[in-house]
Formats: structure tokens, C-alpha cells, sequence
């Protein structure tokens, strides 16, 4: 474990008043800029001496992203901080659905199965993952991360923004320079890496000239944070998503849309409302006539609403050709940018993390070469595009079901007829109740997207598929369903196991990552073992080797490992610290200490 004392300060003898003005020059292996999802989480990660900097005075201090899903939650539970995550969360009915209504008080029109809940969909969540999806808000996320980060090896300075950095390979370090906000002191910082992940408008990315992919005019909204007990509504609208419809309503510039989001049940939550089309954005309306907004969107006037703060964000569609420039790596909101929806914000800055800091250990410890930090932004990269579209497609999907319920004509008189026709025995209401049930199922995939967060398929150096075919075909709904499988390049699978006399179960995920290669084989596989000792000792690289199988270390009890391993019980799947697949040999081959050895050597570019 590294010295939480991991950044050496050496002021400079004729900069004596640091107070006002003065420099000073800190020396740190590893610069993270940006202490949120991404920033923190990389800190936690590395496990290795660096500093964060925030130009921030503190974490979060608006519930902006909520939702942790399996596929994070599987890399926090890898440094063991998912317990507490959990314990800080809110689960269950407190989540279960996604409600489509007049007010939160008042007529509902909808609701749909959310987040894993819901008798079609539980099984689906529960067989892909140990872990489940959660509501967390990031005002709570974020210093369970940061705490965990400055006990293991990271130091974190608020208040000090990054004016500028160097980096060229004639240089021995990186070379950035940070101001201090405070005492208005100028920091010079020599790094081996910089790390920016300095969210949405990053400076990085901006000083790096990453070319930037964009689509822009997707619309303005403000959030709300209020305090208001709705305690009493809850019973019978379990949830923490309330869309809020209201179509015979005059349209005003701010809210003609609202979302009601739970934040801390059942007491603190966020509004959000939406800009009209062609509304001014640059007013944002007094208090008071916010409170007057949020109230009939909750739709009980003896509800008391405080008013605890207002915050406006656009919704971006924007995503970065590629990640990294010499020693500066990009990742979180700095690189992919885009609305809520989906839940994929703070879960792909934590994925991006995860990848990217195992690359960075093995290299700076000498396992594996230079080049392997190339294969950061080939397989990410991909994944962050795809994210920003999603959550964009997501957003357009709900304009069906605002046509259906006449929102989208300009008209009140029209839009309460096409209301009215919902209950209507004609085939105008049959019509406009089918494109209203037709819109709502395909906003589910905005709330189901198990495909969504399970099927990355990673393409780099970083995985040997030298002995594969072509990639197995998708699921014919890629966005619902997860696919488990062993191909190289994707995401290990998750089975339960257990000793032959029962203890605590344990999944293939909590065998797989903590910073090391790891080798499933079963029986025949013994050889298996002996490979990974010798390949550890030469190229000094960690491998844990478990078999599973009957009388083996781990017995997988239902028998999925039997069923998703893909190779015979002799074969292997090697996985990488990150737990996707690295390789896989179908069976045992002559001399399979030499092959282990080409793959590793091949995917550590050794």
C-alpha cells in the first residue's frame, strides 16, 4: 500500500510570502485534475502516490448524476468500498419504477419497471451481475471516493485550478501549472502523468486539442434542489423518476416539462425543468416563481417546498476521436458529455477509471511496456461515443409520448383535445392510445439497458484474439439484454461458486481484478497452474489460477460457469486486472507455458 504522504512539496527559497504571490514546485508521479466520478474515482484506483487538484471548493454540491449500475459497482467492489456505497444508497421499491403523470400528486398516465425491478427483467439483472443497481447521488459518491483515494496514496487540493502544462518527449516530466484560488499561489508541478478529468468545458482537452465530436442545440434545462416532505404520496408511487406532463396547461419558457427526482426519500429532491423550443435561455426566473413552478408539478398545496438551490446545464451530445496525447489521458465528462438518461454518466466516468488505472500501475511498476496505454483510448473511446449516443437517442424517445399526449402542438385548445381523446371510444383515441403505449415501451430501454452496460467489447493491443473468429453476433436487442461470454475483449462472466463444504459464496468477478492477471481452468487443468507460476516469475506479472469443477478449489453450484466458460475443463480464460477477458484457450495444448507466455508478452507489449 502506498504512503498517503505522496507528493513532494519543495518551495523555492526567494518565493518566501506565499500567502499573496510566489511559486512553488511540487513533484508527484501522477496529476489527476478534477476531483468528481472520474477524477476520484482514479485516484482510488491507482493506489499509487499522486495528487488530485478540483478547481472546485469542495465535492459536489448538486445531486447532478444518481444511478450506479452492476457494471461500476463491479469495479468499486474490487477496492472494497461498494459496502459503503451501499449503505449511503438507496435499492429496492425506493427505485423500482419510472412514473409518466399530470403531478406527482395527481393523475398518472404510466409507469414503467426500472433499473432491474419488475418480474421480466430481475432475472436478467441478477444472473449478469453480483452486484445491482443503486440510486447514489453524486453529493454522496463523491467523498466516500475521495476519502478512500488520500488514504491510499493521493493527496487532494480544492480551490486550485489548472492554468496550463507542457508536455513533449524531450521533457523528463510533464510540466503544469496550477494557481491556487485561495492564497492566490502558483504551483509548478512535475508529473510523469496528467490526468484530465476535468468535466464538461475541460481545460485539458481544450489545451490538448482532442478533436472534439459534436451536436449541438439539444436543449437547456435548470435543476431545483427543494426540500419538501412528500412522505405521504409515496405509498402508491414507489419510485425515484417522475416525469410530469401537463398539456392543458399554458406552455411557459421554463418547465413545460418537469421531471420530479427523488434525491434523499422522501424529503430532498430535484426538479427539473425543461426549456420550451425557442425559449431564452439566458433568464432564468426568481425564486419564488421556481417554488410556484415546483409546487404544481407536485400537485399538493399543503405541501411546504424550500428552495435550496438552482443550477442550469445544457444537454450535450459531444464526444472526444480519441482520449490521450503523449502522457496526458483524458477520461470522465471531459471526453464524453451528454444528458442523464440511461443512468450511464458516473458509471462510464468509473468504468474509464478502472481501465485506465491498471495500465498505469503495470507500466510505471516496469510489467509491462509504454505502449500499452495506446490500447486506453481504443477501447474506450468506442464505448464513451456510443455512451453519448444512447443517452441522447434516449432523450429523443421521449418525443413520441409527448406527441401522444398533445404536448408538441403550440395550440392549448389543441392540446387539451388530444389529451381528451386518451379516454375517448373512437378510433382517434385508439390510435393516440397505441402511440402512447408504443412510446412508453420504447422508453424502457432508457430504464432496462442491461445490453447497454454489460456488452463492451473491448479492440486493442491489450487483448490476444489471434486464436478467435469473428465477434459473436449481438443480442437482437443489444440495448435490453447482456450477452455473457468469454471472447477476448469482453467482459468476464459472472457465475456464482462456492467450496465443496459450503462457506460464503463468491462470484468470478471477486476472484478476477485487485490489481492482477487471473487464470480459470477446471479439471485437466492442473498444468494450467504450473504455466502462470513460471510466466509469473519471468515476467514478473501477478496471475492468480483458480479451478473450478468438482473437488477443484471452487465448485460452481447452479452450473453456470459450465455453461458460460465457452472452453472445455481443461482449457483456460485469462482475465485482465480491469476483468475483461485477455485471452482463452478452447483446451490444454502441448507445451502451454510457452503459449501463456506469447499471449502475456503479446498483451503487456513485453
Amino acid at each position: 500500500m502506498a504512503n498517503s504522504n505522496s507528493s513532494q512539496l519543495v518551495v523555492k527559497p526567494e518565493t518566501a510570502d506565499l500567502n499573496r504571490t510566489g511559486t512553488a514546485l511540487i513533484k508527484t508521479d501522477f496529476l489527476i485534475i478534477g476531483a468528481g466520478p472520474a477524477g476520484g474515482t482514479l485516484g482510488c484506483f491507482l493506489d499509487m502516490k499522486g495528487m488530485i487538484i478540483s478547481a472546485s471548493p469542495s465535492t459536489a454540491n448538486t445531486p447532478r448524476a444518481h444511478i450506479i449500475n452492476a457494471a461500476a459497482f463491479e469495479c468499486l467492489r474490487d477496492i472494497g468500498i461498494e459496502d459503503e456505497c451501499l449503505s449511503s444508497s438507496c435499492g429496492g421499491d425506493m427505485k423500482s419504477h419510472t412514473r409518466f403523470c399530470y403531478s406527482f400528486a395527481g393523475r398518472e398516465y404510466a409507469r414503467l419497471y426500472s433499473w432491474g425491478s419488475g418480474p421480466k427483467r430481475q432475472g436478467d439483472y441478477e444472473l449478469a451481475s453480483p452486484c445491482s443497481h443503486v440510486d447514489l447521488p453524486q453529493t454522496l459518491y463523491e467523498p466516500i471516493a475521495l476519502r478512500y483515494a488520500t488514504q491510499h496514496g493521493f493527496s487532494c487540493r480544492f480551490s486550485t485550478e489548472l492554468l496550463s502544462f507542457e508536455d513533449n518527449p524531450d521533457m523528463e516530466y510533464v510540466i503544469a501549472t496550477a494557481r491556487d484560488k485561495i492564497t492566490n499561489v502558483i504551483y509548478t508541478i512535475h508529473c510523469k502523468y496528467l490526468l484530465g478529468a476535468d468535466g464538461a468545458n475541460s481545460r485539458v482537452v481544450q489545451q490538448l486539442q482532442l478533436p472534439l465530436i459534436k451536436n449541438l442545440g439539444q436543449g437547456t434545462a435548470l435543476n431545483i434542489l427543494i426540500k419538501a416532505d412528500l412522505s405521504h404520496l409515496i405509498e402508491n408511487r414507489k419510485g425515484n423518476l417522475h416525469w410530469i406532463l401537463q398539456p392543458d396547461q399554458e406552455i411557459s419558457d421554463v418547465g413545460w416539462i418537469g421531471i420530479v427526482r427523488m434525491v434523499k426519500p422522501w424529503k430532498e429532491w430535484l426538479i427539473i425543468l425543461f426549456y420550451a423550443p425557442h425559449a431564452d435561455t439566458s433568464i432564468i426566473p426568481p425564486d419564488d416563481v421556481l417554488v410556484k413552478k415546483a409546487g404544481r408539478l407536485i400537485g399538493d398545496e399543503s405541501v411546504n417546498i424550500e428552495l435550496l438551490r438552482v443550477d442550469k446545464w445544457t444537454i450535450n451530445e459531444i464526444y472526444a476521436e480519441k482520449y490521450s496525447k503523449g502522457r496526458v489521458f483524458c477520461l470522465g465528462d471531459a471526453v464524453h458529455r451528454h444528458p442523464p438518461m440511461n443512468g450511464l454518466g458516473s458509471n462510464t466516468c468509473i468504468q474509464d477509471a478502472f481501465n485506465l488505472a491498471w495500465k498505469l500501475a503495470y507500466v510505471e511498476r516496469g510489467i509491462a511496456g509504454k505502449e500499452l496505454l495506446s490500447s486506453y483510448s481504443l477501447e474506450r473511446q468506442p464505448v464513451g461515443a456510443a455512451v453519448v449516443q444512447r443517452a441522447n437517442d434516449a432523450f429523443r424517445d421521449h418525443m413520441p409520448s409527448w406527441e401522444a399526449l398533445g404536448l408538441m402542438s403550440p395550440d392549448l385548445e389543441e392540446r387539451k383535445k388530444m389529451l381528451s381523446e386518451l379516454s375517448e371510444d373512437s378510433l382517434a383515441g385508439q390510435s393516440r392510445r397505441a402511440n402512447f403505449r408504443s412510446a412508453i415501451e420504447q422508453i424502457a430501454h432508457e430504464y432496462s439497458g442491461l445490453g447497454m452496460e454489460m456488452n463492451h467489447r473491448y479492440h486493442s493491443g491489450a487483448v490476444f484474439q489471434d486464436d478467435e473468429g469473428a465477434w459473436p453476433q449481438l443480442p437482437d436487442n443489444p440495448i435490453f439484454y447482456h450477452e455473457p461470454i468469454t471472447f477476448p475483449g469482453s467482459r468476464l462472466p459472472h457465475a456464482w461458486l462456492n467450496t465443496a463444504v459450503p462457506s460464503k459464496r463468491l462470484s468470478t468477478i471477486d476472484l478476477a481484478g485487485h490489481g492482477k492477471f487471473t487464470l480459470f481452468t477446471g479439471i485437466g487443468g492442473q498444468k494450467w497452474k504450473d504455466a502462470a507460476s513460471i510466466v509469473e516469475n519471468i515476467l514478473r506479472v501477478p496471475i492468480m489460477v483458480y479451478s473450478i469443477g468438482f473437488g477443484q478449489d471452487y465448485e460452481a453450484m447452479y452450473f453456470d460457469w459450465e455453461r458460460l466458460r465457452q472452453v472445455d475443463e481443461n482449457g483456460c480464460v485469462l482475465v485482465r486486472p480491469d476483468r475483461f477477458v485477455a485471452w482463452r484457450s478452447v483446451n490444454l495444448p502441448e507445451g502451454c507455458e510457452n503459449k501463456l507466455t506469447e499471449v502475456m508478452k503479446k498483451i503487456l507489449f513485453r
